[in-house]
């Protein structure tokens, strides 16, 4: 069974399910969801709880133990079993699969784990599991649906802002969904339950903004001048390594070159794409919206400037660093 984290809260007022299995690309969303099924066990009679945390060296025999091992006075109980690296190998998966055909009674397990590629979610082991139980993804909101989410959580404690006043929560947060849950809270201590005003938000919000690399270029990607303003400034704010800014712009670079050359000798989009063994499909759309406006003698003088930046950072020619990392993302962001 599917369930769309909307409906988790109505789910767990019923009788629990033997497997919960919770994955996705936001550790935030996948631990709240973690809590409330814990707290909602506990509520039902599950008053024993044996975490298991797959990592280097681990036995699956522990899980078989965990299901055999009940207590001697009945209680009920919780297997909280972790996998970090969502792969749990060839003995991890048989062992899920055998856990899952004979669940032990009066015990519940829940399974998180983190974002999945397809392949991984194509396993056996995985479709074992998500078959025997209920499955949940919780992923970050996109970035134009951060205002919706950030007034569903100050609603949450009988609060709200304006449009604008979201925005500026939404941009400068930057996507760190926690970072934008530590400031909901701040909110909540610093002002009453109400309207907050634009200047209430303003005063109390940080820029606690993770200023990521990965951002930048897909900044780049969609053509978002103000944003690779942005995060350049906060990527030199921080520290972040020249080199390796550097590396991930030019290797941008480098990927559209050869995709623009491979169109204009008219070879498919689709074949290009998965020749570049490009497979995250948020970054394909980006790439296929960014490559209309990108020639390639735009993306020939980028290659060059990139050479460029390299030199200044060498010290061996005069130029500021950060200025030349923001005339090169304007000239491909640029519409």
């Amino acid at each position: 069974m599917n369930l769309r984290p909307e409906q988790l809260d109505a789910h767990l007022q019923k009788p629990l399910a033997a497997c919960y299995v919770l994955f996705g690309n936001e550790p935030l969303l996948v631990l709240e969801a973690a809590d409330a099924i814990r707290a909602a066990a506990r509520r039902q009679g599950f008053d024993e709880r044996e975490t298991l945390v797959v990592g280097q060296g681990f036995k699956w025999e522990s899980l078989t133990l965990a299901a055999g091992n009940m207590s001697l006075f009945g209680g009920r109980k919780v297997i909280d079993l972790r996998i970090p690296t969502g792969k749990p190998g060839r003995d991890g998966g048989e062992a899920l699969q055998r856990h899952v055909a004979s669940p032990a009674t009066d015990c519940l397990t829940l399974i998180t784990l983190p974002e999945l590629d397809w392949t991984t979610r194509k396993a056996t082991w995985f479709r074992a599991i998500s078959d025997a139980g209920v499955t949940m993804e919780l992923n970050a909101p996109e970035r134009e649906r951060l205002p919706d989410w950030i007034a569903a959580r100050l609603a949450r404690q009988n609060q709200a802002a304006p449009p604008e006043a979201l925005r500026f929560i939404a941009d400068h947060i930057e996507g760190n969904l926690l970072a934008a849950h530590q400031e909901i809270l701040k909110l909540g201590l610093l002002y009453p339950e109400g309207k907050l005003s634009q200047q209430d938000v303003e005063s109390a919000v940080l820029n606690v903004a993770r200023y990521d690399i990965d951002m930048l270029r897909q900044a780049v990607l969609e053509g978002d001048p103000a944003r690779c303003t942005r995060l350049i400034e906060g990527l030199e704010a921080e520290g972040a390594a020249p080199p390796l800014v550097l590396w991930a712009l030019a290797n941008e670079i480098r990927t559209l070159a050869r995709l623009r050359r491979g169109q204009d000798a008219g070879q498919p989009l689709a074949i290009l794409i998965k020749a570049e063994r490009i497979f995250d499909d948020k970054r394909k759309q980006a790439i296929q919206r960014a490559l209309p406006r990108l020639s390639g003698r735009a993306l020939n003088a980028a290659l060059l400037h990139a050479a460029k930046v390299d030199r200044v950072i060498k010290g061996l020619v005069d130029g500021d660093i950060w200025d030349e990392f923001l005339l090169l993302a304007l000239r491909l962001s640029r519409r």
